[in-house]
Order: C-alpha cells, then structure tokens, then sequence
C-alpha cells in the first residue's frame, strides 16, 4: 500500500517534531534565568541537557541544530554576564560543544538502527507472507480464522507453522512447531509447509500424507550439512504436527498427531480435546521410534469448531507460573465463530503472560458451517 508520506519519512516523524519545542524551551528558560542570577549562580551546565534529550528521540540534524542553539545560548549568557574569554564561560563553552557532537553521534547511530529495524521487518513481513500464507476466511463448508503471535517482539515469523490445502473432497490442514527458534526453525517450518503444499492434493490418503511429510523432514536432517551444523543435537532436530482432513459431504474429520498437542472440539458450549488413540512420534524421528501413521476419525457437525494450537499457547505461563487454561478460555467463547474466538484467545492468552510470550504461538479456529 502507498501511503501519502514522503519517500523516507519515518512514521513518527511528525510527533517527533512537536517533541523539539521541549529542548527549545529549555534553553530558552535556562537561558533567562542565568541572564538574571546572581554572578555566584551558574546555570549554563543545564544547556548540555538539551541535545541530550533531543537525541534520544531526534535525529542527527535536529541534534546538532538543538546543539548549536545551546552554543549560542551559552555565548549570549556569557557576553551578558562578563565576556566570551572569561575562563568560566570558556570551558562551558567547550564542553557545551563536546557534548553536543558527542550526543549526535548518538542520534546518528541510533537513527541508522531504526533505519536497519524498518527494513528488517519489511524482510520478515514479506517472509512471513511467502512462508506462513493467510488463510482464507471460507473454504468450502468451512469458515476459517488463524492467528500468529511472534515471541521475539521484532520478528513475524518463527517455528510455528500452519496451512490448509483443498482437495477434491475436502480441505487439509497442518499445524506444527518446529523446534527451536531463530532462522534455522524458520527454514525447517518452510521446508514443512513447501511439502505440504505441493502435495496435500496429490495424496490419495492422509497416512500417505504424512509418510511423504516425515520423508521431507528427515532428508533434510540426513543432509550433511544439516548433520554437520547440528551434529552435537541430531536427536532433538524435528517437527510436532496435526495433520487433518475434513471432507465437504461428511459431518467428521480425519487426524494423524505426530507428539503435537490435541485439538479442541468446542460444541454446544462444551469443549472436548480430540487424543489419538495412537500418535505418532514427532516428524523426523521415527528412526528413533516406531511411527503409526494411522488417520483416526471424530465427529465433526455443523456448528462445531475445532480448535488447533501450539504450545506457545497453552505453556504460557503468568507472573505465578500458572499454564495458560486454554480449554477453560475457550469455552468462553462458543458459539460466537473462529473470528470472535480467536479475537477472545489473542486479549486473554497476552494479559496472562503480561504482554509478553516466552515462546511463539499459532492458533487456528475451523467452523463447520451450520445448514
């Protein structure tokens, strides 16, 4: 989108501006006040404040402007008091100067930062929109809302992951965590989802789904330079997932879990988790455990939701260490669709943890349309 800014404006930049008027007030306060003291009074090491205020929220050019006014402030004082050579004046002068390259320096430095922080993001918004694609809102007989929310406060994306791919028959989801965090889980949950993708609608069967899955999972931790990058680790590189299949023309859903944690049914007011019999073990170690890859069945009606999730969601904890009671939060909200749901679960889910979670944390909300 193009906004109505100018190339290269920051924007806080016209907040910022407003924010000059308090380092010009004062020097001219201090200003005044020193005019008028008594001889024995010396205010002019108040100046210094001034650019130093102006640099924790301008940049170098209004630093050095509010400097140079501060210069100019002090040499008045001076010649109204006794002169620019008289010694006192001199060093203040002097350190008035000092202090003001000193501090735009800074404001240069940290201008450059945020100029870094905004193209970053742009990196990470535009990965994040190749990487973890929006799903859409309807799909079939099916109403859909997703929600993503980043531990690391700068970043969009991490180790969490979630897509839905249409078949002739109905839709699949996936929703997994990788483990770890940082570009090497954001490069795992890429390689998940490319797989997925390409072949959610070629897999006649949901257990063929996901052996091709766990196929492209473990070549890739077989790759010597995954083995090399993570030879002292090998046994704990791998992916959770809930892997379903929700056909258009039958009230059920299919599941496979691979140690990702159950889905929830909410219902008439009441929510259930859907535990597999059997789960299989997390994507990329079933050379170290035997895999059942067998797709078990739950009802699924109109009018219910299920609910998938991560466990940035429900190993949040609060001040007192308390897990975040997901089950308990949902129900709060049934009845009123994915959207309102997850709405309710993103305030409640950041006012337990204070504002801040400890790991990421993705939920998606799927309605079966009621008739």
């Amino acid at each position: 989108m193009v906004s109505g800014r100018h190339k290269g404006q920051h924007p806080a930049q016209e907040p910022r501006h407003a924010l000059l008027a308090v380092p010009v007030a004062l020097i001219v306060i201090v200003t005044v006040i020193d005019i008028l003291a008594p001889a024995s009074v010396h205010l002019g090491p108040f100046l210094v404040a001034a650019p130093a205020v102006t640099a924790s929220f301008a940049g170098p050019r209004a630093t050095a402007g509010i400097g140079a006014l501060a210069v100019l402030a002090q040499s008045v004082v001076a010649v109204a008091r006794t002169s620019l050579t008289d010694l006192n004046h001199t060093f203040q002068l002097i350190t008035l100067i000092l202090m003001s390259a000193f501090v735009t320096s800074f404001a240069a430095r940290r201008e450059r930062h945020e100029r870094e922080l905004t193209q970053l993001r742009s990196v990470a918004t535009a990965a994040q929109e190749v990487v973890l694609k929006p799903l859409p809102h309807r799909v079939g007989p099916l109403r859909i809302a997703s929600l993503y929310l980043a531990a690391e406060s700068e970043a969009q994306i991490g180790g969490d992951l979630y897509a839905a791919a249409r078949t002739e028959r109905g839709t699949r989801f996936v929703i997994g965590d990788v483990r770890g965090k940082g570009l090497e889980a954001v490069g795992d949950a890429a390689l998940l989802l490319g797989a997925f993708r390409s072949a959610a609608h070629r897999r006649a069967g949901l257990s063929a789904l996901v052996t091709f899955l766990e196929g492209t999972v473990s070549s890739d931790l077989d790759d010597p330079a995954a083995l090399e990058a993570a030879a002292e680790d090998r046994g704990e590189a791998f992916i959770t997932a809930a892997v379903l299949d929700i056909p258009d023309d039958e009230p059920v859903l299919h599941l496979i879990s691979c140690g990702h944690p159950p889905p929830l049914l909410l219902r008439r007011g009441r929510v259930s988790a859907l535990e597999t019999l059997q789960s299989a073990p997390p994507l990329g170690l079933t050379e170290f455990a035997g895999a059942d890859l067998t797709a078990e069945t739950f009802a699924f009606e109109p009018g219910d939701v299920v609910l998938l999730y991560t466990d940035g969601v429900i190993e949040a904890r609060d001040h007192d260490g308390t897990f975040y009671p997901l089950a308990e939060r949902a129900a709060d909200s049934t009845g009123k669709g994915p959207d309102a749901l997850l709405a309710h679960l993103r305030t409640d889910l950041l006012d337990h943890v204070g504002g801040h979670l400890g790991d990421d944390a993705a939920m998606v909300a799927i309605e079966r349309s009621p008739q």
